[in-house]
Parts: structure tokens; sequence; C-alpha cells
């Protein structure tokens, strides 16, 4: 257990001298009362800036203006209120009063400014997401005024990569100063990063003093770790150990579906994926039961789209056959002929490198499933596993297809995902795809205010994606955590970005 309480606090407080321990006075309040929370997740960091990482909010170091509730429901966070005073190009965002950086310094519509200017210069994929054309700051008001009418634009100020931090902290790297709950002790790139309270937080003092946050993209030793006493919270312990660790009375295991897909995404700059035909292929040749069997033990289930049914949003599609067989024929429509148990066009058999990482272990299992499958078609596969999967599929493109786990709809709404994989720009648009119609009810969607409307267009986009076969939805996983019993206010969030809260304890 992390919240130690030692002999000698015992012994003072059996001799009546417990009022010490309330007292304010340093260092005998120190020992008795420190609380500390260890926490393991297979999320990589290797820096905090948080225009290029999750960990600084999902640590809780810094916020953003706007969040997402557990409903998936946008809420105020640094920001009072909002409203657009035009068609949704002019935004005008009141901050909140009495907030303060970790270094003492006001929140102020300048600050923010400030930060959003930064979040904009360093990172291309927000600067496409924001269409910012202009920001003034006067008091606690921050006016926007965007490129285009965008009516996702506080929905879009919910995501990490647009946190608030002093830009004239020293050491934003590794160091961010924010407005969070917890600022940052250490930081050990890709090991490890211990957070102290920060006692002036505006939400209130954080009950905790200090969480220590290990990365480990081993899912055995993040589970032996909690079982040992030497992990409190571990984010996705080992698939196989569920069971076991439910029947430890001492564990808390809290499974709940996600807002996750694992996906298949298609590098439309290698001449064989140009063919939707050959994306077809590949889409019906995994069954997604069997990779929800294998690959998942169980802990999930088949996507039939990016999105999950119970949103209002998700299309509503038709049955697929899977296996080799249908596979083939997607094949031979795209002119390759099975040929001495090669698939040869062109007097070439087709081949490609799959490219997939490990901290999500699902993936490499899918990958070596989709090899399988692809070799029984004449398909040659080979499998590459790199650990920034983010930077090798942006940055190269000797790759026809990578396994990706993305949160597809972590704001509820299916703008994110439409703008992040389908527009130019896009953060995840790695495929290189431009389909005009899609683009065109892209940016209907984007001008769109009313929730009914937004989910029409959103299944519109749906159907022209699927249509096109610009990427695979494989499974959705389930989102598992296991905690020591003595964890308390734990909330597995579906958003995956709030991990460390003020209110997060240990008894």
């Amino acid at each position: 257990m992390r919240k130690r309480i030692s002999l000698l606090c015992l012994t003072l407080a059996a001799i009546g001298l417990l009022a010490a321990c309330s007292s304010n006075s340093g260092s005998t309040e120190e020992k008795c009362k420190k609380k500390s929370l260890t926490f393991v997740s297979n999320f990589p960091s290797d820096t905090l800036d948080p225009q290029l990482n999750y960990t600084t909010v999902r640590a809780g170091i810094a916020e953003t203006l706007v969040k997402v509730n557990e409903q998936l429901q946008i809420e105020p966070w640094l920001s009072k209120k909002w409203k657009t005073e035009d068609d949704g190009t002019t935004w005008v965002f009141e901050i909140r009063d009495g907030i303060t950086f970790q270094n003492g310094k006001d929140l102020n519509a300048e600050a923010v400014k400030h930060s959003l200017e930064r979040t904009i210069k360093e990172s291309k994929a927000m600067k496409s997401a924001l269409k910012i054309k202009e920001m003034k700051a006067s008091g606690q008001i921050l006016t926007i005024t965007t490129t285009e009418p965008l009516a996702t634009l506080p929905s879009e100020l919910v995501h990490p990569n647009t946190a608030i931090i002093d830009i004239d902290a020293p050491d934003t790297k590794s160091k961010p100063v924010g407005t969070g709950p917890f600022k940052v002790a250490s930081f050990k790139p890709d090991n490890e990063m211990k957070v102290k309270k920060y006692k002036e937080y505006w939400g209130g003092e954080p009950k905790l003093d200090e969480v220590v946050l290990t990365f480990n993209d081993d899912e055995n030793a993040r589970t032996s770790a909690l079982q040992s006493g030497e992990a409190d919270i571990v984010y996705r312990p080992a698939i196989e150990s569920l069971n076991t660790l439910k029947k430890d009375s001492s564990i808390v295991v809290d499974v709940q579906p996600s807002l996750r897909n694992q996906m298949l995404f298609y590098n439309s700059r290698q001449e064989a994926f140009k063919d939707k035909n050959v994306r077809k292929a590949f889409d019906v040749l995994l069954n997604p039961k069997d990779v929800v069997d294998t690959a998942l033990a169980g802990q999930g289930s088949p996507a039939n789209g990016p999105f999950l049914k119970s949103l209002d949003f998700s299309n509503d599609q038709k049955t697929k056959t899977y296996g080799p067989s249908e596979a083939q024929t997607y094949l031979e429509k795209a002119g390759y002929i099975l040929k001495d148990g090669k698939a040869i066009k062109n007097g070439k058999q087709l081949s490609f490198k799959l490219v997939t990482y490990p901290y999500r272990p699902e993936l490499p299992l899918m990958s070596q499933m989709l090899q399988s499958e692809a070799k029984k078609i004449g398909v040659k596969i080979d499998i590459q596993q790199v650990e920034n999967m983010d930077e090798y599929m942006t940055t190269k493109n000797d790759w026809g297809i990578v396994t990706y786990s993305l949160v597809t709809a972590p704001r509820g709404d299916a703008g994110y995902f439409f703008n992040a994989l389908y527009m130019e720009g896009g953060a995840f648009n790695v495929g290189h795809f431009h389909e005009p119609a899609l683009t065109s009810v892209i940016n209907k969607l984007n001008q769109t205010v009313d929730q009914k409307q937004r989910n029409e267009l959103a299944r519109q986009a749906g159907e022209i994606a699927e249509k096109e076969t610009l990427h695979s939805s494989i499974v959705h996983p389930n989102n598992f955590v296991a905690y020591r019993d003595n964890v308390k206010n734990w909330v597995t969030t579906k958003s995956e970005y709030y991990v460390i809260t003020k209110d997060l304890d240990v008894k």
C-alpha cells in the first residue's frame, strides 16, 4: 500500500500526541499524514509537453477550457461559459476568476491566448482542428475568430493537446506549469513521473499528497506490480489475469465498454491500396468475432463501424461475410490471380509491410492473425513493431497497413473522428485519402449546431467512408482497470482523458 503510517506515528498517537499530526507544524504532519499512490499504465510518455502528449492532462497537471463528462457531454472547466456571436465564426469565452498557475501566476484571457497560440504553432493537427484566425484577450474575456464557421469549436477545446499552460515557464517539455491539482516533481521520459499536490488548486485541495506514475508496456509486469503491492492502480493489466484478479478480495477490477476501435489504416500512397477492392479484401479477411475471442480473450465486441452501436450517430451497417474466400473475390476484382499460392498482378506478388506497436498487445496478435489469413490468399505480409506509432505512420510511407487503437468519439460526437481521419491536415489522415463527397459532408457537419442534423450528417459521412473502405473497424475492446481496495474515488473514464484527479484518495 502507498498510504504509509510509520510506526513512529502510531506510537505518538498511542501516547496522546495525535494532535501533533493534525497541526500545521511541518515534519511530524508530513510523516503522519502523507498520502501517496502509484499508478502504472501503458501510456508511453517521452515528453510532458501537452501539445505533444496527453499525459499532462491525464496526470492532473494541466486543464483545458472545456471538458467532457461521463455522459459524453461537454461542460465548462477553465472557461466559465461561452457563446458564439454570429454564424459560428466568432466565439467568446469567459475565463474563470480566481485561478492560478502552479507558480502563482493568475490565469487570465491573455495567458490562455498565449497558450493556444503555442498550441497551433506546435501542433499541425490542432491548427487544422481549431481553425483559429485570430484571438483577442481583455481581462477574463477571450474572443476567438475562426477561418470558417466552426460549430464544434468548444468540443475541439476539450482535446488534451489544447491544455492551458504558462508558456513562460522554463521547461515545458519536462516540467510544464498548468492549473491542475498536481504539479510536476520529477520526470524520467518513458519511465516515471512524480507529481505533488498543488494546495492552492482552484477546485479545492487535492486529497493525495503525491502520485507516482510509471510507464510499462509489458502487461504482465503491470499485473505483477499490482499483485505485489508495488502499484495501487494498474491501467490494462494482462487480459488473461482478470479472472484471477477478480478472485483476490484485496483487488477491485473495473471493466467498461470503451470508445476505442481497433482499426486497420490503409496507405493510399502504396499503389495496391489505391484500389478500394484491395482495401475491401482486407476489410473482410479477419472475422471480428475471432479477434475478440483470440486477441482480446473475450474482452470486447465486434465492430460494425467506428462507433459503438449505442451512440446516436452510429451507422446501421449491413452484415458482412468474412473469411479468405470473400477476400479472394475482392482481390480478383482488383486484377490479382492466385498462382502457385501467390496473389499475382503484373507479374508481382501482392506484398507489403504491416506496422503495429507493443503497448496494446492485442494489436500485434491481431496483426499476426491477419498475416496468417493473408497467406491463405497468396498475400505476403511483413510485420514490423515500432515504439512510436504516431511518429512512424505520419512520417513514413513504406507501410501498407497499420493496426491502430483509436478512441473514435471521446467527446460524444462524430466530428473528431471524421475531421481527424479524412480532412486535410487531420491528425490521423495517415492514409492520405481525399474523397470530395466525404469532405463536403464533413464541412457541413462542422458548420451544423443542431444535434439531430449533426447525427444525420455523421451517418452520411460514415456511409461514404464505409463504401470506399477508407479504413476498417475490427473490434471495440473493453477498458479495464484494477486497483487495490484501499483506493477511493477512482473513475474509469470513457474518454480516457482524466486519470489523476483531486478527488482520488487512499484509505
